[in-house]
């Protein structure tokens, strides 16, 4: 039980037994009030304790006790108003069907007082405000329901919505850390076993290779999953030198231009920035004949533009998550993506970010 419906059922409970001491004086049809005729008025009140626990009992009890006050010709009065408490719960706490059948159910037994009862209204004119204070109420209460669970739907929709962006962006953070250090390491293992019979020197050079580009990756992994958590901030664009450092270790020239004054960015901005350029620098070392690349940041007002360029076939296609992937982080934030041949032999991705706050996911 509800305090709160502990104290509406004294309430109303006081209410009903005042009220109904007070009104029979004011009528010589009604039965003068004894102590049978409050306990009746309190006892239809003091049931709405339990109304939300036991809805279609409490219904029962409150139009019994009342039908008897009636029956024996007892005033009307606030004692009314609980009828209308109980049959508005049983709508606001049931379903549809139980909720009409037991509310009809109720309607007759509580109109059976107009047969006995002196002064209530005849025939039709007496089933009216019976009926009214049934139906009434039982119809604000569905609707109360319908709203509340509607409201509770759309919020279990919204939960679930962002449970499902979180585990993309996770499996985005993951690809992107993994794949790149993956791409590394085999570029070198494939290195060390080419030269580990004639020049084992060079071989372990490469293995050690190996060694530090594990090493790093997952210090990556366990630094994304730390921002994952919210323990830590994210890479950013400020990083572009140490990523490229570690591409060129890994056998991918980079060639690394920042123009414009380098400024804080948004987190999110700064982040995708970020993994575009590790991505294509991943797919250079993965795919590309010649391994080399250029990387280029320009800062602008309201933007910033990231392009990485690399040698390629003409006919070369994109495959895998990393382009779709790319073109998701940067169109989510309201930015352009373009990733293909440019015609001059090069293979080029392009992204465009908006940086300004009020420009972050316009387009997404």
């Amino acid at each position: 039980m509800k305090i709160g419906d502990i104290v509406l059922a004294v309430v109303l409970a006081v209410a009903g037994a005042v009220s109904a001491a007070g009104l029979h004086q004011m009528t010589e049809v009604d039965r003068p009030i004894d102590a049978f005729g409050l306990v009746l008025a309190a006892g239809v009140g003091l049931v709405l304790a339990v109304r939300r626990v036991h809805p279609v009992a409490t219904l029962a009890a409150n139009t019994v006790l009342l039908t008897v006050y009636l029956w024996l010709a007892y005033p009307y009065g606030p004692v009314m108003f609980t009828f209308v408490v109980a049959v508005y719960t049983v709508g606001r706490y049931l379903q549809l069907r139980p909720a009409v059948v037991t509310t009809a159910a109720a309607i007759p037994v509580l109109a059976s007082h107009l047969l006995v009862n002196p002064a209530s209204a005849s025939g039709t004119y007496g089933l009216i405000p019976v009926s009214a204070f049934a139906l009434v109420p039982l119809a604000i209460g569905v609707l109360v329901r319908v709203n509340r669970e509607s409201v509770e739907r759309a919020r279990a929709e919204m939960i679930r919505e962002r449970v499902s962006d979180e585990r993309l962006r996770v499996a985005q953070e993951v690809h992107d850390v993994v794949g790149h250090g993956l791409a590394a390491i085999k570029m070198q293992a494939d290195i060390a076993l080419h030269l580990m019979a004639r020049k084992p020197d060079q071989a372990e050079i490469a293995l050690r290779a190996i060694s530090q580009t594990s090493e790093e990756a997952l210090d990556e992994l366990r630094a994304t999953l730390t921002v994952v958590r919210g323990r830590a901030p994210a890479p950013g664009l400020s990083l572009l030198p140490d990523l490229a450092d570690r591409m060129n270790h890994a056998g991918v020239e980079v060639n690394l231009d920042v123009v414009g004054t380098q400024r804080s960015l948004p987190a999110a901005v700064d982040l995708a920035g970020y993994r575009v350029v590790q991505e294509s620098l991943t797919n250079v070392l993965k795919h590309g004949p010649v391994k080399r690349a250029s990387v280029s940041v320009a800062y602008e007002d309201g933007a910033v533009h990231v392009a990485v360029t690399n040698p390629a076939e003409a006919d070369v296609v994109g495959d895998g998550f990393g382009i779709p992937g790319m073109r998701e982080r940067v169109t989510s934030l309201g930015g352009q993506f373009r990733a293909g041949p440019n015609g001059n032999g090069l293979f080029e991705v392009r992204a465009r970010l908006p940086t300004a706050p009020n420009s972050l996911g316009e387009d997404a």
